[in-house]
C-alpha cells in the first residue's frame, strides 16, 4: 500500500541513497552507484538532508516520504525562501513507480502544505536536458520558466502560482 507521510531522522540514509540511486539512471552516471555515491557525498551534494530539522521543519517546510508496503519508493520537500516563496525540493521517485500517477500524489500533498503555509508562489529548479520528464510533468502543472535565482548555472528556474 502506497503512503505518503512525513521522514523519520533514521531515515535520512534511506532518503539519500533513493535519491543517489535514481540520479544516477536519470544522468547515465557510468561510474557504479557506490563510487558515485561517495564521489556526491564527498561534494556535499545533498548537504540539506543531513540538517533535516533546520533545513526544512524549522524554515517552515516540510520532507515527505513515500513508501510502499514500508519501503521508501520516492521523497519530496518543501523549504522557505522567504515570507511569500517556497521551494520544491528533493522530488525522486524510483523509475519502476513512474508513470503511476504517484509524483502527483506527491505533488498534491507538497501544494497542499504550501497553501495551508500560506506561500504565494512555488518554485524550483531542475536539469531540463536530463530531467526533461520532470521538466514536461512542472510545466503541466502550471509551472512556468522564469529567471535563474540561484547560482546553479545547469538547471532552469520554474515557478508557479498557488
Amino acid at each position: 500500500m502506497i503512503k505518503i507521510r512525513c521522514i523519520n531522522p533514521d531515515e535520512i540514509p534511506f532518503a539519500k541513497q533513493l535519491i543517489y540511486r535514481v540520479a544516477h539512471q536519470v544522468f547515465q552516471d557510468t561510474r557504479p552507484l557506490e563510487e558515485s555515491m561517495a564521489y556526491y557525498e564527498s561534494q556535499g551534494q545533498l548537504h540539506d538532508i543531513d540538517d533535516l530539522q533546520q533545513t526544512y521543519f524549522d524554515n517552515s517546510g516540510i520532507f515527505l516520504v513515500m513508501t510502499d508496503d514500508d519501503q521508501m519508493i520516492g521523497t519530496g520537500a518543501i523549504r522557505k525562501i522567504d515570507e511569500e516563496i517556497c521551494e520544491l525540493k528533493r522530488l525522486w521517485l524510483l523509475f519502476e513507480y513512474h508513470g503511476k500517477g504517484l509524483g502527483y500524489r506527491m505533488m498534491r500533498e507538497l501544494l497542499a502544505f504550501a497553501r495551508e503555509k500560506n506561500y504565494q508562489r512555488m518554485r524550483l529548479e531542475t536539469d531540463q536536458s536530463h530531467q526533461n520528464r520532470a521538466f514536461d510533468f512542472y510545466k503541466r502543472l502550471g509551472f512556468y520558466e522564469i529567471s535563474r535565482y540561484s547560482d546553479n548555472e545547469d538547471d532552469v528556474a520554474m515557478e508557479m502560482t498557488l
